[in-house]
């Protein structure tokens, strides 16, 4: 794991808890040393300040993401106005948790990102999916149009490949895996982030907004549709 803070007192108390839980951890403070150790020795997931000088937590970010790397990245921020999340969404984050923040909340989140990226019950404490939602598993899925090949991570509609981040990608999935199915907000949140922030996070709807822009075309039908009170459900109409 790499983190990047540039408050020592808090790089310093996150990196022994991160310690004591059982990760190993490399602290740099700035995002000039965080690109440095991403480069040379990349991590298996990134903790990443935004606020830090030089280049900050959001230039990290979109410089790994325009190198194509696609490792986890939690953000850690004070700024608590929807947009600054949003922001952080935009430059290729996976996650966010806002200062000051419970240790234990951090801990939930990075093994949420970890349990993408890692085989099944390869980490401890995994919580078991929904019934109605099945096992990712490799290989081609259709639904709607759309075409995916989920060990390459790529996806096409009517020909046209789209670019997602991880977890647009992983989202659209889930829902193509279940077309015609409503997924509740709780069952995305526990597949996807393996957290449900409870009824007033707005990650899930930044994301479906995000997935409906790069998959929506003129005259074409929607895909993605809300189904007010429950969550979301894809379907041509």
């Amino acid at each position: 794991m790499l983190l990047a803070e540039d408050d020592r007192a808090i790089r310093h108390a996150l990196e022994r808890a991160l310690t004591l839980e059982g990760y190993r951890v490399t602290a740099v403070a700035d995002g000039v040393e965080a690109l440095a150790h991403a480069h040379k020795s990349p991590p298996d997931v990134l903790v990443l300040d935004v606020m830090m000088p030089g280049i900050d937590g959001l230039q990290v970010c979109r410089v790994l993401r325009a190198e194509g790397d696609r490792t986890p990245i939690l953000m850690l921020t004070a700024l608590v106005e929807t947009q600054d999340r949003i922001a952080g969404l935009d430059a290729g984050a996976d996650d966010y948790v806002v200062k000051p923040f419970d240790v234990e909340e951090v801990f939930a989140r990075l093994r949420a990102l970890l349990r993408r990226t890692s085989p099944v019950g390869a980490l401890s404490g995994v919580t078991k999916p929904q019934p109605q939602v099945p096992e990712v598993s490799e290989g081609r899925v259709e639904a709607a149009g759309l075409v995916m090949d989920v060990q390459a991570r790529r996806v096409w509609r009517g020909g046209r490949e789209l670019e997602l981040t991880r977890t647009e990608f992983e989202l659209l999935e889930l829902l193509v895996r279940n077309a015609g199915i409503v997924l509740d907000h709780s069952t995305i949140y526990d597949r996807i982030w393996g957290y449900d922030f409870g009824p007033g996070s707005k990650n899930l709807a930044v994301y479906v907004g995000y997935l409906r822009r790069k998959l929506d075309e003129p005259g074409a039908p929607l895909l993605i549709h809300t189904v007010r009170g429950v969550g979301y459900v894809l379907r041509e109409d």
